[in-house]
């Protein structure tokens, strides 16, 4: 029994899940790139309504890959904004986005952000996501 404590003590402290993420298609390097990472289909794109989520801003400039560390095991999904001026939230005109904006898995965009369930990915262990930036503007 006590050698197994060592394995078990390992397991119990293992760290959480990684997900790299790699971000193409900024149309500049001004600025920042919001990061939301969440389980909540309801805070799916803001993540302000999941206190559970994992939220962060990486410059532009460095953007391209950055981890993002997962909570924990789970069915997640990432909503990314090419803040460019900095402001820490999206700027729209005539309820079109200004700046660039992506999501795990690249669903497609029609009308409004896309579902919780065409962006979600299951999380189990370290991965990796690549997101297209997209611009209406």
């Amino acid at each position: 029994m006590t050698a197994l404590l060592p394995l078990l003590t390992a397991a119990a402290s293992a760290p959480p899940p990684t997900v790299d993420v790699s971000v193409t298609g900024l149309r500049n390097t001004r600025g920042q790139v919001l990061v939301c990472l969440t389980t909540n289909p309801k805070a799916f794109p803001d993540c302000s309504k999941d206190k559970a989520s994992v939220r962060m801003a990486v410059k532009a400039a460095s953007a391209g890959d950055f981890a993002v560390h997962a909570p924990g095991a789970g069915t997640y999904a990432i909503a990314v904004v090419h803040d460019e001026n900095s402001n820490n939230k999206m700027d729209v005109a005539i309820f079109l986005p200004k700046e660039g904006f992506g999501f795990s898995r690249n669903p497609t965009i029609t009308v409004g952000p896309p579902s919780f369930k065409s962006a979600s990915f299951a999380v189990t262990g370290d991965m990796h996501q690549s997101i297209k930036m997209k611009y209406m503007l």
